[in-house]
């Protein structure tokens, strides 16, 4: 889904390393597949962001990786960066949408059309995803 959300945006892509790996796996371990020349970049919301210290080996995620980040509401940004050190800030407004609203919205039924982008509701919509079993 994060391949068909971030469809035709040219300045990043989506990677599917993470999810073809078998087992249990952690992002310090992906990161380490990338040559060491790549810059890469984490995007995370901030609420993510502000608990990525209690990753596995997150100073190696840190050394790896540049972290940019989503305000989320709720969250303050100092919180973040007193948590990680210094990120950088994606300047856009904060939207109080999450994965796991989504869902809960698409389970109960009720309307999410206009929180994914129009692939990503095809997508989930094609696929019947996170429905509730029903009795």
């Amino acid at each position: 889904m994060t391949e068909l959300a971030t469809e035709g945006v040219e300045y990043f892509s989506a990677d599917n390393r993470e999810v073809r790996r078998e087992g249990l796996t952690y992002t310090v371990d992906t990161l380490a597949t990338f040559p060491d020349d790549e810059e890469l970049w984490l995007i995370l919301g901030s609420d993510a962001a502000r608990g990525l210290f209690t990753w596995e080996r997150s100073a190696e995620v840190l050394d790896r990786a540049r972290i940019a980040v989503l305000p989320r509401p709720g969250v303050d940004p100092q919180e973040v960066e007193d948590a990680i050190g210094t990120v950088l800030w994606l300047d856009m407004t904060p939207m109080a949408i999450s994965g796991t609203d989504i869902r809960h919205r698409v389970g109960s039924g009720v309307g999410y059309r206009f929180m994914v982008t129009e692939a990503v509701y095809e997508y989930i919509e094609t696929e019947r995803l996170y429905r509730l079993a029903r009795a």
